[in-house]
């Protein structure tokens, strides 16, 4: 299959490579340091104790590659209309569009004919990126950029797909077991967007709260007074998910078990700050927000998390 990767950093760079040693034609859309290190010696990938370069055909330049039959956009939730809007001559009338985002997307109320004003204030991904050509993914994987052109990969391979109308689809099947041949773990979603409240119930509080105090996990969730914050968002989150569909079961302080078990773990929020670069702020908070609002829902704790941290994040450019 022809595709083409749009954001060749940490979970681009390995989907690009990982698909390219599959056998498939994988060009990547890139720009700066990343793009002309890819140029001069490929592709690195670092997992476990290998290392290996792959080639391959990259611009910044969309034009230059043409269309493809799959678009994976794997940038920040800040830079998506920006790369959609670049990304255009990549996409064709039976293109496969499928978004690998942190938090909430664009799309996310479809089903409900509504859109999200948090995350796509002017309609511009929407109108970059067709729904019908669009795919829902969550991630569960790990990985870092060491250097440009350098991705580790650290730790899961999860990849979770769905129709942003639920239901099964010959495309989805087909993604699917693409993905899974070429040695990630791909299962297929009956209702996607239910996946994607889960994540984000697990990382709307850590994210921003790392981002906020420089601290990792394990020091913030051993606050006894921080840990009751974010019983209390995660409460919020859980009665929204509730009234639009996204049931979730699981306690509150059993997800947080989970996340202790990472230990001294740093999130990619706070990589991202000491980084310099801007923080997905409305995806992780801001359209659950907004979301809660529209089904009655009162997020007072969701609130002044991100007042503080949009506050925090303007100081610093970084928002």
């Amino acid at each position: 299959m022809r595709i083409a990767v749009v954001g060749a950093g940490a979970i681009g760079g390995w989907v690009a490579s990982r698909l390219a040693e599959a056998g498939h034609d994988v060009a990547v859309l890139a720009r700066g340091a990343t793009l002309e290190a890819i140029r001069m010696g490929g592709l690195v990938l670092r997992q476990e104790d290998s290392e290996r370069a792959t080639p391959l055909n990259a611009s910044d330049n969309a034009a230059e590659l043409g269309e493809c039959e799959l678009v994976v956009f794997a940038v920040k939730a800040p830079a998506l209309a920006a790369a959609a809007t670049a990304a255009r001559p990549l996409i064709g009338g039976d293109t496969l569009i499928l978004p690998m985002l942190n938090g909430v997307p664009w799309w996310f109320l479809a089903d409900r004919g509504e859109s999200l004003s948090s995350v796509d204030p002017d309609g511009a991904i929407a109108s970059a990126l067709p729904l019908p050509q669009v795919v829902g993914c969550v991630v569960h994987a790990s990985c870092a950029t060491s250097a440009p052109g350098v991705v580790q990969h650290i730790a899961g391979k999860g990849l979770i797909f769905g129709e942003p109308g639920g239901n099964a689809s010959e495309r989805l099947t087909g993604l699917t077991e693409l993905f899974s041949d070429a040695g990630f773990a791909a299962t297929a979603s009956a209702r996607i967007q239910n996946d994607i409240w889960y994540k984000l119930w697990g990382n709307m509080t850590m994210n921003p709260l790392s981002a906020l105090t420089a601290a990792t996990c394990d020091r913030i969730l051993d606050d006894a007074l921080v840990e009751q914050f974010i019983l209390r968002i995660m409460a919020e989150a859980k009665e929204i998910g509730a009234r639009i569909g996204c049931p979730i079961e699981e306690s509150g302080r059993d997800r947080i078990s989970v996340t202790r078990r990472l230990g001294a773990f740093k999130t990619s929020m706070l990589q991202d700050v000491e980084a310099g670069r801007p923080i997905e702020l409305d995806a992780l908070l801001g359209a659950p927000r907004e979301i809660g609002r529209r089904v009655g829902v009162e997020t007072p704790n969701t609130d002044a998390l991100f007042g503080l941290v949009r506050l925090f994040a303007r100081g610093r450019g970084l928002y």
